[in-house]
């Protein structure tokens, strides 16, 4: 019961004291740039998951060995973090929340994924080896 009148309390208005130093809404500030290793590597292994299983890129381009995947995912992950890392210095938003960055290093990754399943595709229609 003690918990419904704490409820009716919070929708009439009433407010408990804030903590010394606070006032009114405390802020929350979430930072999604940098990612953190955990997540490159999660973005890693959904590239080498693209590359190496069928999908619309694949059916276009060609599936990858697994090392291939590996190796290409690992290059364009880096370069797309690289990019977007120099995105992030060149912003000058003091309160940015990295949102800008992250789309910079989407928009990097699914370009160089593309830009390396074509070059990959150019280079066995000249190559019959590979």
């Amino acid at each position: 019961m003690a918990e419904s009148a704490a409820v009716a309390d919070t929708r009439a208005g009433s407010e408990s004291p804030s903590p010394a130093g606070f006032s009114g809404v405390p802020s929350l500030s979430l930072k999604i740039w940098p990612p953190t290793q955990r997540t490159r590597d999660a973005v890693i292994h959904r590239l080498v998951e693209t590359l190496t299983t069928q999908s619309v890129l694949s059916k276009r381009y060609g599936l990858l060995s697994e090392e291939e995947a590996n190796a290409s995912a690992l290059a364009i992950e880096e370069e797309a973090f690289s990019a977007a890392s120099s995105a992030a210095a060149a912003s000058s938003g003091a309160d940015d929340d990295g949102i800008d960055v992250l789309h910079v290093y989407s928009r990097e990754i699914s370009r160089r994924v593309i830009e390396s399943a074509k070059a990959r595709a150019a280079a066995s229609s000249v190559d019959p080896k590979s």
